[in-house]
């Protein structure tokens, strides 16, 4: 891939993400801001969280997205009896009786973690690594992930039982978390209607391996004013209870608030953001765009809010205006 300059690069983008957009629309019906948020945290070089009831087609959401990104995915169930070398790798004795590393499906470009709260803390501490380093360990031994590497996990929040909930400090790794809700009455018609009859819709590879890592390179290097760089960083700062950043709602309804991963997600979501939107450098809307998926999972909270029935979400949106 040969630019002149970054701004050829930033339109090259913007019309990748539009061919990506409309390939996975063929298959993936009613789901188009899930789908541009995935693209977005792909592009950012993050992970994200997708957190829905059975059925709404985040199998098949990421299946497709890999296609069309022409990368290696693998699907990986979890399970309460699912051990760490499950899906790192487990070291065997071969037939000249020498230990040899056989990999596990971690191995991949796309990781689809299904139902990752049902695993315990042990094996999600294994992907954790995985997807902060982009390597594991096996026997003192470190191995390199292949890039890009991104991890879709999913949750169910309907069923807790039996569940082990991702702590903190796992959560803070997803650059954003996804609500998926049910699809819109037309949308459903469509899905219904294409699933029970004999169409077939196959999503074709639209961009390769290499043009993945050479954009996620350029999104670092696209510029960003300082009103917009202290705005981020601000509202980060705004969800912390008990600091000076911090507005009356914040102090009555937050027990903690959100790290400095999420002003740096926050910076890089927008630039993204603004790149797939054909802008050279994001401003205040590119940041508000991405907030609310990069902050929800990262603020907690209290007694009270619950009590008063306030949202993570609603409290998000008070912070931005």
């Amino acid at each position: 891939m040969m630019f002149n300059n970054d701004t050829e690069a930033v339109d090259a983008l913007r019309v990748k993400h539009d061919e990506l957009l409309r390939e996975i629309q063929k298959v993936i019906y009613g789901q188009d801001e899930i789908i541009k948020q995935v693209l977005i945290s792909i592009f950012s070089k993050g992970h994200c969280l997708l957190i829905g009831v059975p059925g709404l087609a985040k199998t098949l959401l990421v299946n497709t997205i890999a296609q069309v990104l022409g990368l290696h995915y693998k699907r990986i169930q979890f399970t309460p009896d699912l051990m760490p070398s499950d899906i790192i790798g487990t070291e065997i004795l071969d037939k000249d009786r020498a230990f040899k590393f056989v990999k596990g499906p971690l191995f991949a470009n796309i990781i689809l973690a299904d139902e990752i709260n049902r695993t315990p803390p042990k094996t999600q501490a294994a992907l954790l690594e995985a997807m902060q380093e982009k390597s594991i360990t096996s026997a003192g031994t470190s191995y390199k992930l292949d890039e890009p590497f991104f991890v879709l996990a999913t949750q169910n929040p309907i069923e807790q039982e039996g569940t082990y909930p991702l702590p903190e400090a796992q959560l803070d790794r997803f650059m954003f978390s996804i609500w998926l809700d049910y699809p819109a009455h037309e949308d459903e018609m469509t899905i219904v209607k294409n699933t029970t009859s004999d169409y077939h819709n196959e999503a074709m590879n639209i961009i390769s391996a290499e043009e993945i890592l050479h954009f996620q390179e350029l999104i670092k290097r696209v510029p960003i004013n300082d009103n917009v760089l202290r705005y981020a960083v601000t509202l980060a700062a705004k969800t912390r209870p008990g600091t000076k950043h911090a507005p009356d709602i914040t102090n009555k309804y937050l027990k903690w608030g959100a790290g400095p991963r999420a002003s740096q997600f926050l910076v890089l979501g927008a630039k993204t953001h603004a790149a797939l939107h054909g802008k050279y450098s994001p401003d205040i809307e590119d940041v508000e765009a991405v907030a609310t998926a990069i902050l929800r999972h990262r603020i907690i909270k209290n007694y009270k809010a619950e009590a008063d029935g306030i949202g993570v979400d609603d409290i998000i949106a008070q912070l931005m205006k």
